[in-house]
């Protein structure tokens, strides 16, 4: 009886512990990660310290206002059926074709999306220039062929498809793959044809796969600053996300106000978005089975050699030839000059290397911001995962939803609700945050954390809770469970989860174009005014070196990674 008392005695002294530590987290993930949000969408209905709908009825007022949001809807929605036409059939092709290679053909799929989308940009505008690759062969037809101009709607459309639809192919291909092979057999053995299969069985079944992705690349191309800002701004051509950056840095009396209501207006259309994704899930049909059938269902005959080459031709077209063209800019001694050996230089590699100082500090900047981002968020976030997977309460639940709600928004919204923020964070109060480099580690920190928890979650998912039981038993504490159990096995789901924070703040533009100030210049944000400036041959020169990097850390974690799983298999 004296155990069990000692048992009722302490069971309620640990869990008020618990209780008292994740309120106090809660909280305080409700101060970085929500306060924010509600602040900016509370102002846009403040003017003059009281409550009114003024600044909405000035917006939707003016006539630029309803030629923005119609840009908005033609680059978004185009950009987003094109993303999922494209998806949908790579991912019908490797999922379900006898095709060879198709791993590393994936790769090839994947590098749009993982260079950052305004070096794409460059890339293509460097192809579809007049002394572009593609403009110096179009010379020698004997028809004149007129270059697609990328800085028009068609051009924005056309690099923000090619962003994002890797996002489409991954959501969709692991779908197909569980699709039952059964149940097309028998729909082919019953006279349906493979158009009709397609249609009635396949595509339906899909849809979970393709509603998932093209929701993601939906509030990608909404979300997305840098191609809008390189093409657009140039051509007069406005979207929400650029129409809030230019009322910002425009310093107008209502400037604030203004973009504050762009901001919700941006926000509505992604929620919209999330309603119509969370609807056609709701209404598809699932799968039965969860393991996903890696054998080809149908054989391409003699066609498949010629469907190879087009693939091929095409996936080299969208990848290599663009970062050639890129290249070939980057080593020209001045912009527009023809790419022969007397105008080739290295000086461009030189001048950002070693002579522009603002360059030196914005690689700094980076690594510094990306680095610390990433530790924050591979403790933090691998902390809130465990949580999450193993005490799936409801506060839990909500404090996983407060954390992806920044990462959810717009990243232009969650600029502008940085600076209202942390201009005044509490009445009266300035910390003098605002203006340095620490806002920037704050607004990456709470834009990102999602990723990592997200990554760790799927990890700590796949680990048997059984074998920390084990480990108590035997009376190991949380630190050597940690460090002899949980880790080794958790460490490759985590370090993907930690690579692609660090590469995505390494690479971040949309949040630093408003929340930059002098010495905390980031590399996208340098990329962006040697472009503005018309420093195309210095712009390209750094881009070719952020492209490098990003390929070598890919490379580098692979390698890692596939030691570390060796190891934990002879162990």
């Amino acid at each position: 009886m004296a155990v069990q008392s000692r048992g009722v005695h302490r069971f309620p002294s640990f869990f008020t512990k618990r209780r008292v530590y994740t309120f106090v987290l809660a909280i305080l993930i409700f101060f970085l990660f929500v306060l924010p949000i509600i602040r900016l969408f509370s102002l846009s209905f403040v003017q003059d310290g009281t409550f009114t709908l003024a600044n909405y009825v000035h917006i939707l007022s003016e006539a630029r206002t309803w030629q923005i949001l119609e840009n908005t809807f033609i680059l978004v929605l185009g950009s987003t059926i094109l993303a999922l036409v494209l998806g949908l059939f790579f991912a019908w092709i490797i999922a379900y074709s006898d095709i060879r290679g198709k791993r590393f053909m994936q790769l090839f799929l994947l590098l749009p999306f993982i260079i950052p989308s305004y070096i794409v940009t460059l890339s293509w505008t460097q192809l579809m220039s007049t002394n572009g690759l593609v403009g110096s062969l179009l010379r020698h037809l004997p028809f004149d062929i007129e270059l697609l101009s990328m800085y028009s709607m068609e051009g924005m459309i056309w690099v923000l498809e090619l962003s994002h639809f890797p996002l489409v192919f991954l959501f969709t291909v692991s779908v197909l793959r569980k699709i039952p092979r059964d149940m097309e057999w028998a729909a082919r053995a019953s006279g349906a044809k493979a158009r009709e299969v397609f249609r009635t069985m396949t595509l339906p079944l899909a849809l979970p796969g393709l509603a998932g992705g093209g929701l993601l690349a939906f509030i990608a191309n909404l979300d997305n600053f840098g191609i809008p800002a390189f093409l657009g701004i140039p051509a007069n051509i406005t979207v929400l996300s650029t129409a809030i950056y230019q009322e910002v840095v425009g310093f107008g009396p209502t400037a604030f106000a203004r973009a504050a209501t762009l901001s919700v207006v941006l926000s509505i259309f992604a929620l919209l978005g999330t309603l119509i994704q969370w609807w056609l899930v709701r209404k598809s049909k699932q799968s039965d089975t969860v393991e996903q059938d890696y054998q080809p269902r149908y054989k391409l005959g003699r066609f498949r050699l010629l469907t190879e080459m087009a693939l091929w031709s095409f996936l080299l077209l969208i990848t290599i030839v663009p970062l050639a063209s890129m290249l070939m800019s980057s080593l020209i001694q001045a912009y527009g000059l023809p790419f022969v050996w007397d105008n080739l230089t290295l000086s461009n590699y030189r001048f950002v290397l070693f002579e522009n100082t603002r360059v030196q500090g914005a690689i700094g900047n980076s690594l510094f911001l990306a680095g610390i981002t990433t530790v924050i968020c591979l403790a933090v976030g691998t902390a809130l995962a465990y949580m999450r997977a193993r005490r799936p309460d409801g506060l839990n639940r909500t404090l996983e939803v407060f954390v992806g709600l920044p990462y959810a928004l717009p990243g232009m919204v969650l600029a502008l609700a940085m600076i209202f923020m942390w201009l005044e964070p509490v009445p009266g109060w300035n910390p003098g945050i605002y203006g340095t480099i620490a806002i920037l580690l704050i607004a990456y920190v709470t834009r990102f954390m999602i990723l990592q928890l997200r990554g760790s979650l799927t990890a700590i998912a796949q680990v048997d809770p059984s074998m920390e039981e084990a480990a108590n038993l035997f009376g190991a504490n949380a630190l050597v469970k940690w460090r002899r159990v949980l880790l080794p096995l958790l460490l490759p789901g985590m370090l993907s989860g930690a690579c692609l924070v660090f590469l995505t703040a390494l690479t971040e533009l949309t949040v630093s174009s408003l929340l930059w100030s002098s010495g905390s210049e980031t590399i996208g944000l340098v990329i962006f005014n040697f472009e503005q400036a018309g420093y195309t041959t210095h712009s390209t020169a750094f881009s070719m070196m952020i492209v490098a990097g990003i390929l070598f850390t890919m490379i580098s974690l692979y390698v890692l990674q596939q030691i570390w799983t060796r190891r934990i298999k002879e162990t």
